[in-house]
């Protein structure tokens, strides 16, 4: 296992550093593919949670199977906006500029939502939910959740997307300790299970999510008023704040004054 001084290096002299040079079509394509991927994970735990009625091992459940999005993300490859707000510390570090860290954050985050839209779509097509006559516990199940995530407030939304990605960073900052598959996923494992069981909200995951309850309520017109896009939205620009100042503050910066800096201080030998 990586020190926390060994992960914060990698973080600021490799990964980010990576990122921020990567060609445009290999990060549009990995970011399409990330939005996915959270999708699958999303989608895993709507279906995990049908039905399930204790409301603590439903939310434990569903986030307990949400986690393989993370680990197609970390293991396989993919580019995750989420994810990439560790790159801050890079910058803090001057190992990349911000222009670098904007170009990333703006293509990665379009990309991620046409991912997301993408599957959202699929699922549709699969009928998994029922049909417009007769819509099954799945779908009633997706267009809850949805509507559920879209009438949060402001306030509640941005505050829950900062614990969210405080976990979400964490679990790829203990998947980079690990020198194993293995590892990696239990790292992943069980800060993933831990924000989605709480009920934390993530930008990426919920641009499927709220998309598959407006879809289905579409097709079959059973859903609330309140879900609509305009309130996805609302949804998405408040939570997207909060994945950003989240781990924009307790992690990077903290992370960065506690593990890297000190190190650049040091005298050499």
């Amino acid at each position: 296992m990586k020190s926390p001084q060994e992960i914060q290096k990698i973080i600021v002299e490799e990964v980010s550093v990576k990122k921020a040079k990567l060609g445009l079509l290999p990060m549009t394509l990995l970011a399409i593919l990330a939005g996915m991927y959270i999708g699958f994970g999303g989608i895993m735990a709507l279906t995990a949670m049908t039905q399930v009625e204790p409301y603590g091992l439903k939310k434990v459940l569903g986030g307990a199977v949400f986690t393989v999005g993370l680990m197609l993300v970390v293991i396989a490859g993919a580019e995750l906006f989420t994810g990439n707000v560790l790159m801050l510390t890079s910058v803090y570090a001057r190992k990349i500029t911000v222009k670098q860290l904007l170009r990333n954050w703006i293509v990665v985050y379009v990309f991620n939502l046409i991912g997301s839209l993408l599957i959202a779509w699929m699922l549709l097509k699969t009928g998994l939910w029922g049909n417009k006559e007769a819509i099954n516990d799945f779908g009633k199940a997706a267009v809850a959740v949805a509507n559920a995530k879209a009438t949060l407030t402001f306030s509640q939304a941005f505050f829950r997307g900062m614990l969210c990605n405080i976990l979400v960073d964490l679990a790829v900052i203990l998947a980079l300790a690990a020198d194993s598959v293995e590892g990696r996923i239990l790292g992943i494992f069980f800060p993933i299970m831990t924000f989605v069981a709480i009920g934390f909200e993530h930008s990426v995951a919920n641009m499927s999510l709220i998309p598959i309850g407006l879809f289905i309520k579409a097709a079959s017109n059973y859903g609330p008023e309140t879900l609509n896009w305009m309130s996805f939205w609302k949804n998405i620009f408040a939570v997207t704040l909060g994945n950003i100042v989240g781990p924009g503050i307790f992690l990077t910066v903290f992370y960065y004054l506690s593990y890297y800096r000190p190190s650049q201080s040091q005298p050499k030998n």
